[in-house]
């Protein structure tokens, strides 16, 4: 079976131009998708309405990502969408945070089905777009996921996928990929699974377990190893090397990027590189990756980088 590696959003990290530099440096992915858009007070986020615009995604496969907690919201957020040329949109009912989680966005909604299952059926008013929804077990119980199965399997979806913790874990503690057992037994849909997707081997575990997988979503583990897809699209791990090659590359690329997209000086783009450490390498050499997260000007961060990569 060809199985399929899709890009999980993260917020703050995955934006347009790490997107597009990903896809061309390292590739392996089949869709990105971006950090839920929301609605707000005053309408939709300028930042939301950026990252989503066409001529900054026409180079990626890109699918947006949107969170509500009422089909309200859902209309005004796909017709967005709709408005901005996409035809496709991925629904977010698993974030974990509690600010979003606590207006019952995300996670949050899971244990509420009746709020659940009307924003779901909102899909309906959307014939011409297709969806998919990403979820988790549920908030508080890894059943209340389970309740709203049969209105998922009777309505038109392009996948589902589940990551298999509860809300309140966020993303500590084990996945119970038991309870995931049971979901893939009984959804009707391709299905994708999310979650402690680290390496290869990961991949390959997960895959083994439940081959009837349309393929599996990683976020954390494809920001700590951008080449994990990749590898896998390949059919083996590249050498340390071809690694270091590749991230020298998409590194200096990124930094063109976001230098030239970036309206705040030699501060904000010292201050966005720098987030990319929060996840990549977390195996490198400790000394190095301080270096690079202590430095306070472009030239040493840039020369610190160096060092780790040379």
């Amino acid at each position: 079976m060809d199985y399929k590696i899709h890009f999980a959003p993260l917020q703050g990290y995955t934006d347009a131009v790490y997107r597009e530099v990903h896809h061309r440096i390292f590739g392996g992915v089949e869709n990105y998708y971006t950090p839920f858009v929301r609605v707000e007070k005053d309408g939709f986020r300028n930042k939301d309405i950026r990252d989503i615009a066409p001529d900054r995604n026409s180079e990626t496969p890109v699918i947006p990502q949107l969170i509500a907690a009422t089909p309200d919201e859902f209309r005004r957020l796909a017709a967005l969408f709709r408005e901005k040329g996409y035809r496709q949109a991925d629904i977010n009912m698993g974030c974990p945070y509690p600010m979003q989680a606590r207006l019952h966005r995300g996670a949050g909604i899971l244990p509420f089905v009746e709020e659940a299952e009307a924003l779901l059926q909102t899909i309906r008013e959307f014939p011409e777009m297709n969806f998919s929804v990403k979820l988790r077990l549920g908030w508080n119980a890894p059943d209340e996921v389970f309740a709203l199965l049969p209105v998922m399997n009777s309505l038109r979806l392009a996948h589902v996928t589940l990551h298999p913790r509860i809300g309140t874990q966020q993303y500590k503690g084990n996945v119970d990929t038991d309870s995931f057992a049971r979901f893939y037994e009984a959804c009707r849909h391709p299905l994708f699974y999310n979650g402690d997707l680290n390496s290869l081997e990961d991949i390959d575990r997960i895959l083994c377990r439940f081959p009837r997988l349309a393929g599996v979503m990683s976020g954390r583990g494809l920001l700590s190893s951008p080449w994990l897809a990749a590898e896998y699209a390949a059919g083996n791990g590249f050498t340390d090397e071809e690694k270091k090659a590749k991230l020298l590359h998409f590194h200096t690329l990124l930094f063109k990027k976001y230098s030239s997209a970036l309206e705040g000086g030699d501060h904000q783009i010292l201050a966005k590189m720098k987030t990319l450490w929060d996840y990549l390498l977390p195996e490198a050499e400790k000394r190095l990756r301080k270096k690079i997260l202590k430095s306070n000007q472009l030239p040493t961060y840039l020369q610190a980088v160096k060092e780790l990569l040379q």
